[in-house]
């Protein structure tokens, strides 16, 4: 369940509240007339199932609560209440399927800033990558890829395309783009640094390394991880399951790619500089283009349980 804390200009409350009534899955409707002061107007607070917050949200926008008001929505974490109970089992569908596009269009635009601490997460990821690809250790690889805060940038660009929020994509490939270029050039001067303390050295890179070969080595499964990956990070934003995300990015090969790409390229090897390249890129679009995918396939089937459930006897 989801608690609605609304703020409505005395003029719309009747408005808002014959909505809230009408709208299957919502319970425990209070109505404080006047008690809010900044903006002035009446309180109203409710609880709404998840599968039904999303129509919700979007009919109160269409009121212009959002910008006349205020509409703020938060998780219940536990209810005891029949009535809830009840209006969960009369929403469409399954909360654990339901997305809340405003909140996904929100989470995704915080996570895509292009801000100190995303860049400072993607600089270190690629320098913890850089080692491990030196060191042809897969351990550091995989805590590289776990650190790495890309993903919300390429979120941010799937749901763009889905919602048409151009700002939105405009703000995540300026945090991808930039966030990678500074993360590369950085990793190439930690790379010149080590080198001079003797820690790396092109021997290193150059040699056999049987654990992290991959990164620089496109094949078919590259696009095809990134893909399954994309949708699942992807499931995993939409039904709030933030634990499977951790997963997600443990398997994708975006971060060690760019310092596999940036360890090469400060040693001159251009072979292995393009093929990271070639598997960055490919890593980035696979993610992107099933992440869209992912999002329209929810989007149509919420419709189609809205039709649904507007065809039944009553509505």
């Amino acid at each position: 369940m989801l608690h609605v804390r609304l703020i409505t200009p005395s003029g719309k409350t009747d408005d808002v509240v014959r909505l809230i009534e009408k709208t299957v899955g919502t319970a425990h409707l209070v109505v404080l007339p006047g008690a809010a002061r900044n903006p002035a107007g009446d309180l109203v607070l409710c609880d709404v199932a998840r599968e039904a917050g999303d129509e919700l949200l979007s009919e109160l926008q269409e009121l212009g609560l959002d910008r006349e008001g205020s509409i703020a929505v938060e998780n219940i974490d536990l209810s005891l209440s029949k009535r809830a109970e009840k209006a969960e089992e009369e929403a469409p569908g399954e909360a654990a399927d339901a997305v809340l596009w405003e909140h996904l269009t929100d989470a995704t635009h915080e996570e895509s800033t292009l801000s100190v601490t995303y860049v400072s997460f993607i600089v270190l990821a690629t320098m913890i990558a850089a080692c491990g690809v030196v060191l042809d250790n897969a351990i550091l690889i995989v805590g590289a890829m776990a650190v790495g805060p890309e993903f919300g940038p390429l979120a941010g660009i799937s749901t763009s395309i889905v919602q048409r929020a151009p700002r939105l994509a405009l703000r995540s490939a300026v945090a991808l783009l930039v966030g990678f270029a500074l993360a590369m050039a950085a990793t190439v001067g930690f790379s010149l640094f080590m080198d001079a303390l003797g820690l790396f050295s092109k021997g290193m890179l150059e040699g056999d390394r049987p654990q992290t070969k991959f990164v620089y080595a496109p094949d078919a499964f590259s696009f095809i991880v990134a893909v399954l990956a994309g949708a699942a990070g992807t499931l995993s934003l939409t039904s709030a399951k933030s634990g499977a995300l951790v997963g997600v990015a443990i398997s994708v090969t975006t971060v060690p790619a760019a310092a596999n790409a940036a360890i090469a390229l400060s040693y001159g090897d251009t072979r292995q500089t393009w093929g990271s390249t070639e598997q960055l890129l490919l890593n980035l679009l696979g993610i992107v283009m099933a992440g869209t995918l992912t999002l329209l396939s929810q989007k149509w089937f919420w419709r189609k349980q809205h039709e649904r459930l507007s065809r039944r006897p009553g509505r």
